[in-house]
């Protein structure tokens, strides 16, 4: 099954190898960003895709867009800007961010945004050629939250994180989002922060940020991170599980945590957001080394990085076709049985 390299994701569990890359138009952005302002709305990339890709044909203001850079942080930004606004949107004294959805929850494959390539389209990591599953460790089935990460946020891996004693991990902030709903691959989520829990993973700090989605059925009821424990009992156990193993299967030691596997509270997730989302605007305005990091952005004003509609548009066209697809190994659905110490 051949697929352009604006695929649908709807394709991507069949393909060797998926990705895609955001279309939008100027009436679109301000579409996105009026619709992100709505209580409770989530804004679908691949029904924006969708739409533009029918449209594109007859539409010259169509425009590919990074999910890293483009993607404000902060739910709520002005819609005659394409850049965030300095302000936040709040639900009384919570500040909502803007989620991009990788992987949608019970499922395996490794998506994520490709941050050393152009555009930073969402793809299937791959190891030596291979497409990349985590494994299903009992009692878990592939990941147990919608995971994804914050857009306009970068964990520096030139920077020495005080509390952790490790440097980043030269991605975007990771989140779980803990919501009833399954999301889908691209979806853009208004989620609120409840906590965050520090991974230290082969020797990088790689925080993951706990949230729920604003539109959730219990998010009027869930604020902070005993909030969780409280009306979902043993999630915060079983994350804490999951982070510890899911490389075991591949012959990797458990991964261990700061502060003893404690979460933090919002207070404290919010701090690391902000810190992260500065440390992606020393990035965009090449105040640091990014390294083999690509900052090819489209909205961000000011940036050196940022490139023409045209310049966009040439870099997804020359971007190889994805290979026909091979159905999923049955070994993907596998469960991994083995003793914890803890």
């Amino acid at each position: 099954m051949a697929v352009s390299p604006t695929c649908h994701l709807k394709a991507t569990r069949y393909l060797k190898w998926s990705w895609w890359h955001l279309v939008i138009s100027q009436d679109e952005l301000k579409w996105v960003h009026s619709a992100m302002k709505e209580k409770g709305k989530s804004v679908h990339f691949c029904f924006v895709m969708e739409k533009l890709l029918w449209s594109n044909k007859e539409n010259a203001d169509g425009k590919y867009i990074s999910p890293f850079h483009d993607i404000p942080l902060f739910a709520g930004s002005k819609e005659d800007k394409e850049i965030p606004a300095k302000r936040s949107k709040t639900t009384g004294n919570e500040v909502l961010f803007n989620m991009v959805v990788e992987v949608p929850r019970w499922t395996n494959a490794k998506m994520e945004i490709a941050t050393e390539e152009p555009l930073n389209p969402i793809k299937q990591d791959t190891k030596k050629g291979k497409p990349r599953y985590v494994a299903n460790i009992f009692p878990h089935k592939g990941y147990i939250w919608n995971y994804g990460a914050l857009p306009q946020t970068w964990e520096d891996p030139n920077h020495t994180d005080n509390i952790t004693g490790c440097c980043g991990d030269n991605d975007p902030v990771d989140v779980c989002e803990i919501g009833s709903k399954v999301r889908s691959s691209g979806e853009i989520v208004q989620v609120k922060v409840l906590g965050v829990l520090a991974l230290l993973d082969e020797g990088e700090t790689d925080w993951k940020i706990i949230a729920i989605g604003v539109d959730d059925p219990e998010a009027q009821k869930i604020h902070d991170i005993d909030d969780v424990r409280k009306h979902k009992p043993g999630y915060l156990e079983a994350t804490i599980d999951w982070f510890r193993c899911y490389k075991v299967p591949d012959g990797k030691p458990e991964n261990q945590f700061a502060f003893n596997g404690e979460f933090k509270d919002k207070d404290f997730a919010v701090e690391i957001i902000k810190s992260t989302h500065e440390y992606w605007k020393a990035l965009l305005h090449k105040k640091t080394d990014g390294g083999t990091v690509k900052c090819t952005n489209v909205l961000v004003s000011g940036s050196p990085f940022c490139c023409s509609e045209e310049e966009a548009r040439s870099i997804v066209q020359s971007a190889p076709v994805p290979a026909n697809g091979d159905s999923v190994c049955p070994e993907v659905d596998s469960w991994y049985f083995f003793p914890r110490d803890h």
